[in-house]
């Protein structure tokens, strides 16, 4: 498939320059998979308020995120472009956009609902609503990222390999996921999670992907036994079993989780590979 190309800046020309296709449009928003516009089976829609409204205040987003522009800064210091698949309301893209205020950033998801909070998160952003097993991109981007999407996701090395094709050659691909198959909890099942993941299963389906793995680690690492009590007591939830528990926590709980997982930051920056922990990521490359 043809890239859509640029028009300059972050705006995008949506016509197929081989074609000359333009896909619908609902709410701005270009439509590349309409027929999942209203949401798969990977993610509750309906979630997309709750997140907007508690994503900037909860420890691990906010952690989260720290790691995410580090590894950017780290490994792709010079990257000019990035395209999220799976951007949700737009947290990362605006974290991203606000530490690399030159960059030409664009964020995609499946359900359309997400868009409109992720257009008022960052304005500047291009954002299109499409299936991350089919990328309208090829050599476009100078680093590509899914943070916690490819496990929502049957065909996951479909996903790795689009992301892939979408950068350029040499081009960086980011990617965080759950770790720790022996972690499933009711917690996955209600975030419509396929799989949590072990590294040597994500680095095999990076490697069939035609992708490089530069870096890989855990983190969330030092919250893993609090992760396990929380996880395994979730195993027969009650009646009142409430999905998004993790991201209402009290100010003074809050805090001090945010304050360890920084400081578990300072070591992975200083070259620690974390063997387990909460969440994985991996920073990979498309050979030049």
């Amino acid at each position: 498939m043809a890239s859509a190309g640029t028009a300059g800046g972050n705006r995008m020309d949506w016509r197929c320059p081989r074609c000359g296709h333009e896909p619908a449009r609902a709410g701005g928003h270009p439509l590349f998979a309409p027929e999942i516009a209203g949401g798969g089976e990977g993610f509750d829609p309906a979630h997309f308020a709750e997140f907007a409204r508690l994503e900037a205040g909860n420890f691990w987003f906010r952690a989260r995120n720290r790691l995410i522009i580090w590894a950017i800064r780290r490994y792709f210091g010079s990257a000019r472009s990035l395209l999220e698949v799976g951007c949700g309301t737009g947290y990362v893209l605006s974290g991203v956009a606000t530490a690399f205020p030159e960059m030409r950033v664009a964020g995609s998801e499946a359900a359309s609902a997400g868009l409109d909070y992720a257009a008022a998160r960052v304005p500047r952003a291009a954002l299109m609503q499409m299936d991350a097993r089919h990328i309208p991109f090829r050599d476009e981007f100078d680093l590509a990222g899914a943070f916690d999407v490819i496990e929502h996701i049957d065909d996951d090395r479909a996903v790795l390999a689009e992301l892939r094709a979408a950068v350029v050659p040499g081009g960086g691909v980011l990617v965080t996921v759950p770790q720790h198959p022996w972690l499933w909890s009711e917690y996955d099942a209600r975030q419509h999670h396929v799989r949590r993941y072990c590294a040597a299963e994500l680095r095999a389906c990076a490697v069939e992907a035609g992708l490089e793995v530069v870096r890989m680690t855990s983190f969330v690492t030092v919250l893993l036994p609090l992760m396990m009590l929380s996880r395994f007591a979730q195993r027969r939830p009650g009646a009142d079993y409430d999905p998004l528990a993790d991201l209402k926590l009290a100010p003074w709980i809050n805090w001090p989780l945010e304050k360890l997982l920084d400081l578990e930051r300072l070591a992975i920056r200083a070259g620690a590979a974390l063997p387990a922990g909460g969440s994985l990521l991996m920073v990979a490359r498309r050979p030049a």
